[in-house]
């Protein structure tokens, strides 16, 4: 019943003829009065969310208690669609497990009763803040969904917004993977975090990403647009060792040599970088103009080349590909402007075998790999990495 029920009572019996108080009360001098005063429900029902307010924050958890009661039922929607929650134990709150979204009409309506049983209703209708696509951030994971990748290949989450409460976004992100490795997440940017585990990932793993940001504050006014999931699978292991001293690189799968190819590396004035680089890319034709570097059309160094089997391993323009112009030098000396460069046949195997996320090596130069030119993330170790956390 609803805290407006009337009930009726006997106030006292009547005698003959018309007394005061039965003309006062207008009675017919039946003896009888009924009482229209309904019984209040001690129950009082309130919400944390002013009814009719606009420009409501997404990321507002809308909750409703009461007092001297129970919460018998609480509806709540967003625009058409269900809001889900949660009543608490004792029955006295009930709290929004869905997160709000921007520009839309929320309507949380609730009946309680007290210890007597009588109800007591309440309803909050408000409209949460229309924000803006500059106002919202948008998160891109990579790998792809159903991508099979190498064991080196770290998630990568970027934003087009910028985020700059990196601590509220990164509560928000989790990995999992089947084989039960742990790592952490490390901001290179404003724009783009990167997951890895302690070493590398175990072959055959089952990786799960989900970006849980939808309506998450991301600093300075913006949240986050769009919650995300997406799942991979790590590959067999292959990482590629390249002494650039010794002209050579070996070729090991799941840690057994499978081939040593005669390469050749960067010369004089493009030395190729030594660390431990990933497989970004692979391009099975690709056209090479030294002017992406820098290189002018006058210059000497200049080249305009269609290459094969190309696979980048830096942002800054290194690859490995099959290199027939320099067939002579490889093996015994180092004339790329910075790539690694092989036969036809052995570039094609190779081409064949890899795939992203696998490793590459690099040795015996004095030139260091920089942070982030590619995915740098194995060049330092995983305590250093986990500094780059927000919430280390």
């Amino acid at each position: 019943m609803t805290a407006g029920v009337v009930l009726l009572a006997l106030v006292g019996a009547g005698c003959s003829g018309d007394s005061e108080e039965q003309q006062s009360a207008g009675t017919g001098g039946t003896g009888e009065q009924q009482s229209t005063e309904p019984e209040v429900s001690a129950a009082e029902v309130s919400s944390n969310v002013r009814d009719g307010a606009r420009g409501v924050t997404v990321d507002t958890v809308p909750e409703v208690t009461v007092a001297g009661g129970r919460l018998e039922k609480v509806s709540a929607r967003i625009g058409r669609q269900r809001l889900a929650g949660e009543l608490s134990k004792d029955g006295r709150t009930w709290t929004a497990t869905e997160r709000l979204e921007p520009g839309k009409k929320v309507r949380v309506a609730a009946v309680a009763v007290d210890a007597e049983g009588l109800e007591a209703e309440a309803t909050s209708t408000f409209r949460t803040d229309d924000l803006t696509l500059e106002e919202q951030t948008f998160p891109s994971i990579a790998p792809l969904a159903g991508e099979t990748v190498g064991v080196g290949m770290p998630v990568i989450v970027q934003f087009d917004v910028p985020v700059t409460d990196r601590a509220s976004i990164e509560k928000h992100l989790k990995v999992t993977t089947s084989s039960g490795q742990k790592g952490a997440w490390s901001w290179l940017s404003d724009s783009e975090v990167h997951w890895r585990p302690k070493t590398y990932f175990e072959p055959g793993t089952e990786v799960t990403v989900d970006a849980d940001i939808n309506s998450v504050p991301a600093g300075n006014g913006v949240y986050g647009q769009l919650s995300r999931s997406t799942s991979f699978t790590v590959g067999d292991s292959v990482i590629s060792k390249v002494d650039v001293a010794s002209h050579r690189m070996r070729v090991y799968r799941n840690g057994q040599l499978l081939r040593t190819i005669p390469i050749t590396a960067g010369k004089d004035g493009f030395v190729t970088r030594s660390g431990t680089k990933v497989i970004m890319e692979k391009v099975r034709h690709k056209k090479m103009d030294a002017s992406t570097i820098g290189i002018e059309k006058d210059d000497p160094e200049y080249y305009n080349l269609d290459v094969e089997y190309a696979m980048r391993v830096t942002y800054s323009g290194e690859f490995i590909h099959g290199a027939p112009w320099s067939s002579g030098s490889q093996g015994s000396d180092n004339v790329s402007h910075g790539c690694v460069g092989m036969s036809m046949s052995d570039a094609a195997w190779l081409f064949d075998l890899s795939k992203r996320g696998d490793v590459v090596v690099v040795s015996g130069t004095g030139r260091s790999l920089e942070p982030g030119n590619g995915y740098t993330d194995w060049n330092i170790s995983f305590a250093d990495f986990k500094e780059g956390s927000a919430l280390s």
